[in-house]
């Protein structure tokens, strides 16, 4: 038997965790066929990997690409950090399924929630689906680079089921529970692989209007995820009201629902910045509810949560003052000349914001904000937040901020760490990434395309946490499980995420020596000219999904073998036997 790629002599770190060695990894046609010493076959092409790691493809379990996987044939950046399998519909959020008279009560939702312009919705959506499998039907028929699997999401199921009533939030009646729970079975069965919602206080509509799954009880969420326990299958994802509310209670929430279905859940989880480790209080609950025989898996993002702030992007620290909410329109060089102007710089420094979105009235966090250059600085010094810099040059904060974001012509960004960098260090994440049960996530890749670019994460975690760090980092070996075997495991997907014969063939070869996480650049590509934050990184030599080479030498290929997953998926049998 012939091979169609024989990736020789590199570092083989396969996602199990356990030791690196150097090996040769077979593929034929989209599964893994040799994992092991010298490959003794031919193959039709050779990457030679001497020097560089060998590794599975990543799996984010937490994107929001459920409009760019349909006008989009790259899911980027994940696929631009080495992810192969992107999962759609979180926080409850989405597009299906969503009659014809409820585009516009969803694209203000995804408005508010996600930051996507209502524009890009309303030219990139085609709208050619009305119920979630139509849905999942509908990314199928689009080409892309990687493989995606969709959650279904509470709010548009609301709004499908209870109109006017449902945007609203008022309480479902047992006929709505009843027509809920139909419709989840329905999305099951064709492939969704699970539920997604959110109790989040600051998730909220661009007119700030909670969204329509905030405070749905315990009765509701239980009636829907009855669906998967019909099925015996699904993972409940959920976004709590902390810190708006105490960990304990609503983590005791999830469980509750969980243990109602008997499906696994997973939650977000973030650390405060000072103060008590008031986090533990959620995982104390975890580790009772699993002691119990439950699966819940606290979600983490293995650097600061947070805001980049410019004048181009939606939050900055002057967006809610009246002066620049009378530019905020005008295209970016005509705003750029006024804020040049002594006269407006002085005037702005000076005002105070009005009130306005959550996320906007966050952008005057001046002791846990920072100036964000390339390369960019994920765990900046106390000493350089905007708020340090101004009692030592003895100015007003917003001054040194509307200076920093003059920077470069214009183009200068600030970092605002809202969460995850706790006493001004990350050293509080290492334990918790170190657990069993929590798992890497929150990229939110397809969303907040004007406020964040976390789907970088992958390289981060890389570069900072396994090769750059000083004090404690995570071995290389833990570090690619975190990326793939443990997030593909914690959704149900168990084909991939481990390079053993029988698995997917989802493969990264990586310079890891000369790997660089670039900073983030505004591009102006989204339907309708729309804007978003891309983050590109250097030392991705090679990239496959299923079997085909998407990247190669940090640059995308014309191929575009990604596949929509319908519902989870058992491991391969593994034998202990080469295939070839």
């Amino acid at each position: 038997m012939k091979a169609d790629f024989l990736i020789r002599g590199g570092r083989i770190v396969d996602g199990s965790g356990d030791e690196p060695f150097i090996g040769d990894v077979a593929v034929i046609a989209d599964r893994i066929a040799y994992v092991g010493p010298a490959f003794a076959g031919e193959a039709s092409e050779l990457i030679d990997a001497t020097g560089l790691i060998v590794t599975p493809g990543f799996v984010d379990i937490h994107t929001h690409y459920d409009g760019q996987a349909i006008w989009s044939e790259t899911l980027s950046p994940s696929s631009s950090h080495g992810v192969t399998t992107a999962i759609l519909g979180n926080c409850g959020v989405g597009f299906a399924p969503c009659r014809p008279d409820d585009h516009d009560a969803l694209i203000r939702v995804m408005e508010g929630v996600e930051d996507i312009p209502g524009v890009v919705m309303a030219q990139g959506l085609p709208w050619d689906w009305e119920t979630f499998p139509d849905y999942l039907n509908a990314l199928e028929r689009r080409r892309r680079d990687i493989d995606v699997a969709a959650l279904l999401p509470h709010s548009p199921l609301r709004v499908h089921v209870m109109g006017e009533r449902g945007v609203a939030r008022e309480a479902a009646s047992a006929d709505d529970l009843a027509r809920m729970k139909a419709i989840a079975r329905e999305a099951i069965d064709a492939g969704a692989i699970g539920f997604a919602t959110s109790r989040l206080l600051i998730h909220r509509t661009k007119a700030g209007d909670q969204i329509p799954s905030y405070a749905a009880d315990a009765a509701e969420l239980k009636a829907i995820a009855e669906a998967m326990t019909e099925a015996g299958t699904g993972i409940l994802q959920m976004v709590l009201d902390a810190p708006f509310a105490s960990w304990q209670d609503e983590v005791a929430h999830l469980v509750a629902v969980a243990e109602s279905c008997g499906r696994p859940a997973t939650f977000t989880l973030a650390t405060s910045n000072h103060g008590a480790a008031t986090w533990e209080q959620a995982l104390a609950v975890v580790d009772t509810a699993n002691a119990r025989g439950l699966h819940i898996a606290p979600q983490i993002l293995p650097r600061p949560i947070g805001l980049i702030s410019g004048w181009e992007l939606s939050t900055h620290p002057f967006c809610l003052c009246p002066d620049y909410l009378a530019i905020a329109d005008m295209p970016l060089a005509a705003r750029l000349e006024r804020l040049r102007d002594p006269v407006v710089r002085a005037s702005l420094i000076a005002q105070r914001p009005e009130a306005g979105h959550p996320l906007a009235m966050m952008t005057r966090n001046w002791d846990w904000m920072f100036p964000f250059a390339d390369p960019p600085n994920y765990a900046p010094p106390a000493e350089t937040s905007i708020g340090a810099q101004a009692r030592a040059a003895g100015l007003a904060p917003e001054a040194i901020a509307y200076d920093l974001l003059m920077a470069r012509d214009g183009h200068g960004m600030i970092l605002n760490t809202l969460g995850n960098f706790h006493e001004g260090r990350l050293d509080a994440l290492l334990p918790l990434m170190q657990r069993p049960d929590t798992v890497l996530g929150l990229g939110d890749g397809g969303a907040h395309y004007a406020a964040i670019c976390d789907a970088s994460y992958p390289t981060f975690l890389l570069t900072y946490w396994v090769r750059d760090r000083d004090g404690e980092r995570l071995s290389l070996a833990q570090a690619v499980r975190a990326l793939s075997a443990k997030p593909a495991r914690a959704v149900g997907l168990g084909d991939r995420g481990l390079l053993r014969a029988g698995y997917k063939a989802d493969i990264n070869v990586i310079d890891q020596t000369a790997l660089t996480l670039h900073a983030p650049v505004v591009r102006n590509d989204l339907p309708g000219g729309g804007r978003r934050l891309d983050q590109a990184a250097t030392g991705y030599v090679a990239t496959l999904c299923n079997g085909q080479v998407i990247r190669r030498q940090d640059r995308a290929t014309a191929a575009r073998p990604g596949r929509v997953v319908r519902g989870c998926r058992q491991a391969p049998v593994e034998t202990t036997e080469p295939a070839l």
